[in-house]
C-alpha cells in the first residue's frame, strides 16, 4: 500500500462475503462421493481441499499477531524471521499437507461451514476497527510458503491473501456444484 493510499474496505468485504457464500455454495451441494474424489492438482481429496481453503481464512489470527510485533521491529528482525521461515519450507510442506486430512474429518461438512461464518464474522470487525495507518504497517514474509506471500507485505495486503488463496485453490477443486 503506497502512504497516503486508502485501502478499499468495502472491496475487502465484499471479497469475503464472497468467498463465504461460494463455500456454503460448494459444501450444500457436494454429495458425498464428490467430497472423496480427488481434486485437480494436489493430493487432496476435495473435503480435504475445502478445509485447506478455510484454513488460509483461520490463520489470519496469528498472520496479524505476527504483523502487529515484527511491523513494529527494525526491518532486519522481519527480514532473518522471514529468512529462518524459508530455511523451514520443507517441515512446513509436510504440515500443511497433513494439516487437511485430520482436519477435515475432525470438522467434517457441517462444522466446516459454521467456522467459516465464525472466522468471516471476525475478518470483517478486524477489517472495520483496522485504523487507516494499521493498514500500512508491514513485514518481511516467508515467500517460499505460498504463492500469495511476498517478500514484503502490509496489513492491508494480508487481508487479501486469505481469499486469494481460496480462489487460486477453488480452481483446483472437481465439484460440479458452483460451475
Amino acid at each position: 500500500m503506497e502512504s497516503g493510499q486508502r485501502v478499499d474496505r468495502q472491496a475487502i468485504h465484499t471479497e469475503l462475503e464472497h468467498a463465504r457464500t461460494e463455500f456454503h455454495a460448494l459444501l450444500d451441494t457436494a454429495t458425498e462421493a464428490e467430497l472423496a474424489k480427488p481434486t485437480d492438482g494436489t493430493r487432496w481429496t476435495n473435503e480435504q481441499l475445502l478445509f485447506h481453503m478455510l484454513f488460509g481464512y483461520f490463520l489470519m489470527l496469528p498472520l496479524l499477531v505476527l504483523m502487529r510485533v515484527f511491523g513494529r521491529l527494525p526491518r532486519w528482525a522481519g527480514r532473518g524471521f522471514a529468512r529462518l521461515l524459508n530455511a523451514g519450507t520443507r517441515p512446513f510442506d509436510v504440515v500443511n499437507y497433513l494439516g487437511p486430512l485430520g482436519g477435515a474429518r475432525v470438522f467434517g461438512r457441517r462444522r466446516m461451514g459454521a467456522a467459516f461464518d465464525r472466522v468471516s464474522v471476525w475478518l470483517h470487525r478486524r477489517l472495520d476497527a483496522e485504523s487507516e495507518s494499521g493498514f500500512a504497517l508491514g513485514m518481511h514474509y516467508p515467500a517460499r510458503w505460498d504463492p500469495f506471500f511476498h517478500e514484503f507485505m502490509t496489513v492491508a495486503d494480508l487481508y487479501r491473501y486469505p481469499t486469494q488463496h481460496f480462489d487460486f485453490h477453488r480452481r483446483q477443486l472437481t465439484l460440479t456444484a458452483g460451475d
